[in-house]
Parts: structure tokens; C-alpha cells; sequence
């Protein structure tokens, strides 16, 4: 099999990205947007050994769980992968993914039960990030292309509410009425880098992200920001690193609060542009409800809620338990949780440490050495040394949050002891595991449709 070759070949599965795999003349294809028992003609785009990589030319014979994708660039946006899959189906995919991930990566069998769904297929996510650039010397607004920082421009997104068409045509008007570029990454020019929206119980808070201090024509996108949003919030983010983060460290003011009141599971709490929110509001109450019921912590409990963003779960537990510790890196989330706090009358039983996990954690484990444990990390998952702390102490019982079924395999392998380490810190299988706990519950959440990723909570229970 050769680069630009066309063949004829049949679908047998989904890959962990999505796309289909396709096995001809010993070589593995992986092709975006083809389906199980699809077949179609291909173009292969690159062979190295046994495994390729391909493109769809026409799909010969259509699977009953194919759909129209809602999305005019969805062949070409890196946002969604399954768009052309009936939902139903995804929820299957996304469970079997978990389910796999375990297996191969953790060395851990579990049956999981069906991804639980999101009532909203589409129209779901309250935060949009939408990088600006150039092209052709033309400013553009949309989103990365997949593996690749080529922006597709776009007027809408399915997966977002009204509201983002309306922005995105507001932020055009703006940059041509006021003469600004987006920014060229490898010249390391242009003003407008990025446009990011949250939104709030109907509050916006809007932030452009520029790599200059001061923009002409602000008061002209404020007027233009009135036609798109009631209430809302304007901040200027100064970013000028060679970087794939997307906010500098500078943050200003232009108009509004910056941060504002939101309520969920009997909690009002406070987020501004940089706390973090899950994006998807129904199956965050889902899963922060199942959370509680797992820990189950009862008046004479401690909580400690690792990775805990603005406060929010934090806060659901101290309304149950003796006291609930929160700890976060960022300030400003930190912040509005010590605010959240104070409006929610939990002062006395609960205690909010803005720092690392893994710096942290030990210390409140010291003091607290029967509390339950929860875990929320980001995408790379629990630092190993957080892991270690949790196998060396007398914790019961540990809750966690995962957006990533491989990293959450590998944490679950350390845990479980399906996994260990070798004298150079690799993480090898074994088949005669000796962990600290064992894994009693498991379930995956559907927050984010359309797309590959899948969010999963875990309980461990110690042996």
C-alpha cells in the first residue's frame, strides 16, 4: 500500500479518536468519518510499516446509523468527530471506549454501563473559544482544523447556542471597522488573537484575548457586543508569548462585574473568565449529583475535593459533611469559592487551599486521615506522586471525575495495582495485582455530544 493509492475497503470498528478502521494488505487504516460496516473507496494518505492513515472519496454502502451532519464544516472543523452518527450510537461508542481504554491501557476489566445521555444533542456548550489569524491576507474567525492550528473559518456553530453566530458576525464588523488583524502565528503579528465567551445563568462574560496593550475601537465593540448580549462583561487579555495557552497573565476590565452569580444543586456560586465550569450545564447537575451520592458523606465526614475549580462540588459536599476542603491552582477560582462560601453560609465547614494537589494534599491528609477523597483532574490526569500519597495512607474511599479514558485507566491501573512501575519509572501490566483499593463503581457521562470525548465518574473502595 502506497501514499495516494485508492482502494476499496470495509470498516470493522471505531478507533479511540472516532474514525473508522479499515485492514487491507496487512496494513491498519485509520480513515475520519466512516462508519462500522461501511464501504468505501479510499485514498490513502500516508503509510508507515503496518499502519495508515486515509481519507473518504465516497461511501459505496451507507450504515443504517448514519446521519446528516447539522454542521457546514464539519469535514473540515477539528471541533466535532461524530456529527455523522446517530446519537444513540455514540452513546454506545463512548462507552465501549471507556470500556476498552481500561482494558488496554489499565489492564482492568469492568462491564460499564451505557453513557448516560445529555438532553441536548446540540445547543449545549456555554463557553466558546475561537481563535482569529489570518489568511490570505484576510482576518478569520473559526476553529482549528484537527492536529493543526489552521483555522476553518465559519458563521455558526451547531454546538453552541444562537448567541455564538451572533458574536462571531459582531467580532467581523468589528475588526474591519477598526482596521484590526487577526494574528499570524508564525510571524508573530497581527492584534486579535483569540475570542472567548462564557456564559452564566443568561450573563456573559467576553474576553479578547490581543497581543497589544490597547485596542482601537473598543467602544465601537461594546456597542456592538449591546446588539448581541443583555448583561455581559467585557475584559482585555494581553497575550504577546510564543504559546499555545490562550490567556495572558494580564486581565483588564473594560466593562461589567467580571464574575457572576449562578446557582446549581442548591449552591450559588461565583465563576469569572478564567474558572473553570464544565461546559455542558444538564449533565454537569447530573454528574456532580451522582458525585455526592457516591461519596455519600455523612454529618460526621470530611471531604477533600481535589482539583475543585470555583467550589461549586466543593460546596455540595460541606452541606452534607462535618467539613469539605477544596483545593485549586488558579487564584482567581479560588477566589470565587471562598466568595461562594461566605453566600452560601458554609464558612465554618468549609476550607478553600489555593495551591497544587500534589503539594497540598498530604499535609490536609495528615490532619485528616479518614476523609474521602475526590478527584476532578485535568485532561493529563492525577500527578503520580498524588497517587502514591493516596496508596501509602488510610483514605476508604476515593471519588473520580475523568475527561480522558486513558489517563483515567493509567490512574485507575496505579491504584488498583493492575499497573506498576519498573526500576525506570515505566508503568508495565500485571496479571497478579496488589493495589490498595478496588474499583466498585463506574459510570460515563455524555457532556460532550458530537464529538470524541466523554466524561466518566469512578468510586474506589480500599481493600
Amino acid at each position: 500500500m502506497e501514499k495516494n493509492q485508492m482502494i476499496v475497503g470495509t470498516c470493522i470498528a471505531l478507533g479511540t479518536n472516532g474514525e473508522g478502521i479499515v485492514k487491507e494488505n496487512g496494513v491498519t487504516l485509520f480513515v475520519p468519518y466512516l462508519l462500522p460496516g461501511e464501504r468505501a473507496e479510499i485514498k490513502v494518505l500516508r503509510v508507515k510499516g503496518q499502519i495508515g492513515y486515509g481519507k473518504v472519496e465516497e461511501v459505496l454502502t451507507p450504515a443504517e446509523e448514519r446521519v446528516r451532519p447539522k454542521c457546514e464544516v464539519f469535514h473540515r472543523c477539528g471541533g466535532c468527530q461524530l456529527q455523522h452518527l446517530r446519537y444513540r450510537d455514540q452513546l454506545k461508542f463512548k462507552t465501549s471506549l471507556v470500556q476498552d481504554c481500561l482494558k488496554k491501557v489499565g489492564g482492568i476489566e469492568f462491564c460499564i454501563p451505557l453513557c448516560e445521555k445529555s438532553d441536548k444533542e446540540y445547543a449545549y456548550r456555554n463557553k466558546i473559544q475561537l481563535p482569529v489569524g489570518m489568511q490570505n491576507g484576510q482576518t478569520v474567525i473559526g476553529f482549528y482544523a484537527e492536529r493543526s492550528h489552521r483555522i476553518i473559518p465559519l458563521s455558526h456553530c451547531p454546538i453552541h447556542p444562537a448567541w455564538a453566530e451572533k458574536l462571531i458576525s459582531a467580532c467581523y464588523r468589528f475588526m474591519e471597522k477598526c482596521g484590526l488583524d487577526g494574528y499570524d502565528e508564525e510571524k508573530r503579528s497581527g492584534t486579535v488573537r483569540h475570542v472567548v465567551v462564557r456564559e452564566l445563568s443568561g450573563r456573559f462574560i467576553v474576553t479578547l484575548v490581543t497581543a497589544e496593550r490597547e485596542i482601537k475601537g473598543i467602544d465601537y465593540f461594546l456597542h456592538l457586543l449591546d446588539e448581541v448580549f443583555g448583561e455581559y462583561s467585557l475584559y482585555l487579555n494581553f497575550n504577546n508569548a510564543n504559546t499555545n495557552v490562550i490567556f495572558g497573565e494580564e486581565f483588564r476590565l473594560i466593562k461589567g462585574k467580571g464574575t457572576y452569580e449562578c446557582d446549581d444543586g442548591g449552591i450559588t456560586f461565583e465563576a469569572g473568565a478564567s474558572t473553570f465550569v464544565q461546559v455542558n450545564e444538564g449533565v454537569r447537575t447530573k454528574l456532580y449529583e451522582r458525585a455526592v451520592a457516591l461519596a455519600a458523606p455523612k454529618e460526621e465526614d470530611v471531604v477533600v475535593d481535589c482539583y475543585a475549580g470555583g467550589g461549586l462540588l466543593t460546596a455540595m459536599f460541606a452541606k452534607r459533611c462535618k467539613h469539605a476542603y477544596g483545593i485549586e491552582i488558579i487564584p482567581e477560582a479560588s477566589a470565587c469559592a471562598n466568595s461562594l462560601k461566605e453566600k452560601n453560609g458554609l464558612s465554618d465547614k468549609m476550607t478553600n487551599v489555593c495551591g497544587r494537589v500534589e503539594d497540598c494534599l498530604a499535609d490536609i491528609l495528615k490532619a485528616e486521615p479518614k476523609a474521602t477523597v475526590v478527584l476532578d483532574p485535568p485532561r493529563a490526569g492525577v500527578d503520580r506522586s498524588v497517587l502514591r500519597a493516596l496508596c501509602a495512607c488510610q483514605i476508604e474511599k476515593i471519588v473520580m471525575i475523568s475527561c480522558n479514558p486513558a489517563t483515567l485507566a493509567r490512574d485507575l491501573g496505579i491504584l488498583t495495582g493492575s499497573l506498576v512501575e519498573n526500576e525506570r519509572g515505566e508503568l508495565i501490566k500485571t496479571s497478579t495485582p496488589n493495589g490498595k483499593y478496588r474499583l466498585t463503581y463506574i459510570q460515563p457521562f455524555d457532556m460532550f455530544p458530537q464529538t470524541k470525548h466523554v466524561e466518566t465518574i469512578v468510586c474506589l473502595s480500599k481493600i
